[in-house]
């Protein structure tokens, strides 16, 4: 019981552990490009968002695809408070969290309600109303013409958008590199925490029986609106981050910030639904997807057969069959169907698999390497 209750069970899970870290601390230090930064911080913005829905949706068995909108809450917060207010950057961090927390705590009662589906639904809603909100609320938002996040504190004992160490000066991406990548690992830490106590627990007995769960004990509707508020918060935090690194808000439309949410659910199941390490692994591998394809689409290019036109349309003379945005959409449908039919327990879940097997063979190895929980089949 008590190795269980270990946050680095084994050897393995210790070295992936610092091999992390130290990813963390030489990339800015191999890497200067400031295209590859910044799309290394969309990453550690997906994997703190996925981290939030990972929690509901892994752990608890909540499903939701409103996570765009607690994203969206918690950047325009970051840029009301952070960039018009001036205010520090662990208060404009905090309000963020705030603000969707308070928000996903209001959803919360919802899910006492409806389940499956229709909970869905509920989160669906959630985000047509916020994107609404933010469209007309001119004052708060900028409305359509968006909103500059221009000026945005991030000095925290060290100021991370000027960041000097030990005489080497970091570009401002690199800066906000560092503070993102720390703040998921200590977002990692938090969840880790969570799932190993007590809470956690009751968490994932809810998710499997939350009937049975209510008998022995466990307050479900109290815990469900504290993982909703929690999963709200960390998505809130998400955005205030992503706000500082594109600079520029606008709400858009409903249906691409629908589409956002399922991106963040394509992460968490590409990943490993129901264990922490996965969100980061998901959103490493498909958060900056879009990036990616718009800087290499020259390179990814080629005339499709029958129609003898190119795959992906050029902007300067509008020729090709889809666009970029919609080229990426398609993958990430391939891949989360692949995925779904394939491998449901993600990456980290096939990771589990490859050990077992070579455990089998009685090839000397650790446990189960870098995860901390076992991975949940996906309901």
């Amino acid at each position: 019981m008590t190795d269980d209750l270990r946050l680095l069970r084994s050897a393995g899970a210790r070295i992936g552990a610092a091999l992390a870290v130290a990813a963390v601390v030489v990339t800015p230090l191999l890497i200067s490009s400031d295209f590859w930064m910044s799309v290394f911080i969309a990453a550690g913005v997906f994997a703190l968002g996925g981290l939030g829905l990972n929690l509901l949706t892994g752990y608890t068995g909540q499903a939701s695809l409103g996570q765009a909108a607690f994203v969206l809450i918690g950047a325009y917060t970051a840029a009301w408070f952070g960039a018009d207010k001036g205010w520090p950057m662990l208060l404009w961090m905090a309000a963020a969290m705030l603000a969707a927390g308070l928000v996903g705590a209001a959803i919360g009662p919802f899910a006492l309600r409806f389940k499956g589906n229709y909970l869905v639904v509920v989160s669906i809603a959630l985000v047509f109303v916020t994107v609404h909100v933010l469209q007309n609320w001119d004052s708060f938002s900028g409305g359509f013409n968006g909103k500059s996040v221009g000026g945005i504190s991030l000095s925290f004992l060290v100021d991370f958008g000027d960041l000097s160490i030990f005489g080497k000066q970091f570009t401002p991406e690199q800066g906000l590199f560092y503070l993102t990548w720390i703040v998921v690992g200590l977002a990692t830490l938090a969840v880790a925490n969570i799932i190993r106590t007590r809470p956690g627990r009751a968490l994932q007995a809810i998710r499997d029986r939350d009937v049975a769960a209510e008998v022995i004990g466990i307050r479900v509707a109290r815990n469900k609106v504290i993982v909703f508020a929690l999963s709200g918060a960390m998505a809130g935090l998400a955005g205030g981050l992503d706000a500082a690194r594109v600079g520029f808000l606008t709400p858009g439309v409903a249906e691409s910030q629908l589409l956002l949410s399922i991106r963040y659910v394509a992460v968490i199941v590409v990943g490993g639904v129901g264990t922490v390490v996965g969100a980061i692994v998901g959103a490493l591998f498909l958060g900056p997807l879009p990036e990616l394809v718009e800087e290499f689409s020259d390179k990814i290019n080629f005339t499709v057969p029958l129609v003898d036109q190119p795959l992906l349309k050029d902007s300067a003379t509008s020729e090709g069959i889809m666009s970029n945005a919609v080229f990426s959409e398609i993958l990430f449908s391939i891949l989360l169907v692949v995925f779904l039919m394939f491998q449901p327990r993600g990456l980290v879940g096939l990771w589990h698999r490859m050990v077992a097997s070579l455990k089998r063979r009685g090839t000397p190895t650790d446990d189960a390497g870098p995860d901390i929980e076992p991975v949940a089949t996906p309901h």
